[in-house]
């Protein structure tokens, strides 16, 4: 008779020896599992044990004070502690004790991309001793430059070390970092034998490969996985079963509190696909029934922009495009999507996993209501680094003369890379997009124009970016297409020049405007075009009419 696989969440935690390797699932809130992240520093703060841990992640086990920010704050606190040596977490936005702990070098942190850091527990779990890939090179992740370290505790460790090598003449690095032998895991049920399903779960994440890794020989490790069911063993279509028994050698049940499906929702069925609300194309209706925050409207300014773009592409392809969203700005492109009533055209997919549906923002992101397929973290980043999407729009801080995109990260604020490099290195077609100046600008957006009643005082487009994280020399070497999309222009790319101006809103005046605004040389296309002015306007801009009148055209029909 076997033992039961059921156990306390504190004491089978005890099984975690000291200067362990400790995987964690979690993209924001969805998949974390927040009780055993919890537990296991409680164990820490009792015996002393274990301590020395280094942790690695698929992307962030946190929101702000909860999950592993929640610890990252006590271990802020305790100057003496002993307990996390350091992090290998692709994104640190939504953390601010762990950002903490960062620059103030308490810690060894290392920041790959999530689709790195994801597809790097598939190789590991393989046997392979790393992952090997284009992307990063020429930006913070190279080893000539930092190494993905993003303090000085981890450039003298190389606990994570990233290495360059020559594959017939091309240049790829090679990305390494040590095998867990612990992981933390999250599923919505187990059965009594073990058997994983996530069926109340908004995304599949990286569970299943993190699992893998862990009981990857040499040294198979423990996987403790976090459940809200128990079920009879057996009772679980095999269909639904996400891990498999094999790969669990524990399963705790967590209180409610301790199991949300994102950072502001306990549990809603239109999340887990359970209920499929019809959707009103409507954005106020929507934004107000679903709880996603409107966007301002600078912001949805930007976002048409981007949409105009991608009905472009459509037409061109008489066929759906599949296009890629970031956090920001980019996550209400499926908002105005969705109210032009293009989604049939435009299909948008989310780096955790998400296929189709309204995007939600903010602590919420990752998520979305009504998609139409899931992938897991791994599957999904493959269509980025492969070029199978046909485009993405991704948020950015700071962009320099050459191209060169920082989309988080300055001295004081240390976000990490998050899915940025792997979507922006893949992507054939990449439209930044972001508001052209911050710091408290303020926008009058109606009647076709745009008036810029106070001007932000921090520059983003710079001589130099703080941190290279998209390179603009490698998207013109491998002949990608490169917008920088903000309410009051658009840049291209141009291996001669360059950023380049060619669009400018209706209202802005381009010396007073943006030439004043930037901290290099303003060059300019022999042809600067004025932005669409239904961008400016109220209600829609009649896109799927014009789409379908453009491919009846095209087709000579």
């Amino acid at each position: 008779m076997f033992c039961s696989k059921l156990a306390d969440a504190f004491n089978v935690l005890a099984h975690v020896r000291d200067d362990s390797i400790m995987a964690i699932s979690g993209f924001n809130m969805a998949t974390t599992p927040e009780y055993l992240i919890l537990e296991l520093y409680r164990r820490y703060s009792e015996t002393g044990h274990p301590c020395n841990i280094f942790i690695i992640s698929d992307t962030l086990p946190a929101m702000p004070g909860r999950g592993l920010d929640y610890v990252a704050q006590k271990v802020y606190e305790d100057k003496d502690q002993k307990f996390l040596r350091g992090i290998l977490v692709p994104f640190l936005g939504f953390s601010p004790w762990l950002q903490k702990l960062t620059s103030e070098d308490r810690i060894e942190s290392y920041g790959w991309p999530i689709g790195i850091t994801a597809y790097w527990f598939r190789e590991v779990a393989s046997g392979r001793p790393g992952l090997l890939t284009k992307i990063g090179l020429d930006t913070f992740l190279d080893p000539r430059n930092e190494g993905a370290a993003l303090n000085g505790r981890a450039q003298a460790a190389t606990s994570c070390k990233v290495g360059v090598i020559d594959i017939d003449g091309e240049e790829h690095l090679l990305y390494r970092a040590p095998k867990p032998n612990y992981a933390l895991i999250r599923a919505t049920t187990a059965d009594e034998s073990g058997n994983l399903s996530m069926e109340d779960e908004g995304t599949r994440g990286t569970v299943f490969s993190i699992a893998q890794a862990t009981k990857a020989r040499p040294n198979p490790g423990i996987v403790i996985a976090q459940v809200r069911w128990l079920a009879r063993a057996g009772t679980i279509n095999p269909r639904d079963v996400d891990v498999p028994s094999p790969l669990v050698d524990y399963m705790a049940v967590a209180p409610r509190q301790y199991h949300w499906q994102t950072g502001t929702i306990e549990y809603d069925p239109r999340i887990s696909y359970k209920v499929v609300p019809p959707i009103s194309h409507d954005p106020a209706a929507d934004s107000s029934s679903f709880g996603i925050r409107p966007p301002a409207m600078a912001e949805k300014v930007i976002a048409r922009r981007v949409v105009l773009e991608l009905a472009r592409l459509a037409v061109e392809k008489k066929g759906p495009v599949l296009a890629n969203l970031g956090i920001g700005i980019p996550a209400f492109v499926s908002a105005v999507a969705t109210e032009e009533n293009v989604t049939e055209y435009i299909q948008t997919v989310l780096e955790s996993g998400i296929w189709g549906g309204l995007a939600l923002s903010g602590p919420d992101f990752g998520l979305a209501i009504s998609p139409f397929a899931l992938s897991t973290i791994p599957d999904m980043f493959s269509n980025f680094e492969g070029g199978i999407i046909d485009a993405a729009s991704l948020g950015f801080l700071q962009v320099d003369r050459e191209g060169n995109v920082n989309p988080s990260m300055l001295p004081d604020r240390i976000f990490g890379p998050g899915g940025f490099p792997v979507i922006a290195g893949g992507a054939p077609r990449t439209y930044f997009a972001g508001a052209f100046t911050a710091g408290g600008g303020q926008f009058a957006v109606g009647n076709g124009r745009l008036q810029i009643v106070r001007e932000g005082t921090v520059q983003k487009f710079v001589d130099k970016v703080h941190r290279v994280v998209f390179s603009g020399r490698q998207a013109i070497k491998y002949g990608h297409e490169i917008l920088y999309i903000t309410e009051r222009a658009v840049f291209s790319l141009t291996e001669k020049k360059g950023i380049t101006l060619e669009e400018v809103a209706p209202g802005v005046d381009i010396d007073r405007d943006i030439r004043r605004m930037m901290g290099f040389e303003l060059r300019t296309s022999p042809k600067i075009k004025e932005m669409d002015s239904r961008l400016f306007g109220e209600g829609r801009m009649g896109l799927k009419e014009e789409m379908e009148n453009s491919v009846l055209k095209r087709s000579g029909s």
